[in-house]
């Protein structure tokens, strides 16, 4: 028996269970509809499998917290599909946008300073927010349909690898979100995330993109 399979048979016999109903990438409405009504749901990305709410939707941030259960204090980063959308919620430089530019859509989550108008909830009481455009035409499309960015973290229960798959998903997170969209994700590497709150250019964690590559084009 797998360690997600452990993990989520554990949950199911002490925690309290909702049916996580497998979806198609084509059932968007669907999937539009559960996070308007403030549901989370996991897809395949551009790197691992993510799970994800509406960044509105305080409610939904806390299932997501519970779903993972993960530490209240640990922020979740924001998926975006547009430039702009990233300039509604945060400070962007020149140079930050140069970074942008050229690595966007992509595996790069960029740390920036937030915006005072962006709720504490949505950063975890931060004043920092973590966010990322990915180059996957299926989750930038149905960013643009619900109008609004998402929060998405990796598929997982918190500690333990991340899922690639709708199955590893399944086991992880079984019976404590809404829904699964089928796939597989394509990479088996997290974003590299790259923080521009300071004069000087830090790495939080380094995927396939290198601190040296972001450097080159400024």
């Amino acid at each position: 028996m797998s360690i997600f399979k452990f993990i989520s048979l554990l949950y199911n016999n002490f925690g309290d269970k909702m049916e996580t109903r497998y979806l198609e990438k084509e059932n968007l409405e669907e999937i539009i509809r559960i996070l308007n009504d403030g549901g989370v749901v996991a897809f395949p990305t551009d790197t691992v499998f993510g799970v994800g709410v509406r960044c509105d939707r305080f409610d939904a941030i806390e299932k997501l917290k519970m779903a993972k259960g993960r530490p209240e204090n640990k922020p979740f980063p924001m998926m975006v599909s547009s430039v702009e959308q990233i300039k509604k919620v945060a400070v962007v430089n020149d140079r930050d946008e140069k970074i942008i530019q050229n690595f966007m859509p992509g595996a790069l989550t960029m740390i920036f300073k937030k915006l005072e108008a962006v709720d504490p909830i949505v950063t975890g009481g931060f004043e920092t927010i973590a966010i990322r455009m990915p180059d996957d035409s299926f989750i930038l499309n149905l960013l643009d349909q619900l109008g609004i960015p998402m929060l998405v973290t990796s598929a997982n229960q918190s500690g333990l690898p991340a899922s690639l798959t709708d199955e590893e998903a399944f086991e992880q997170l079984g019976g404590r979100i809404e829904a699964i969209v089928r796939g597989k994700s394509k990479a088996e590497k997290a974003s590299t995330i790259l923080d521009v709150t300071k004069s000087e250019l830090s790495l939080a964690r380094q995927g396939e993109l290198t601190l040296d590559e972001i450097k080159s084009v400024l």
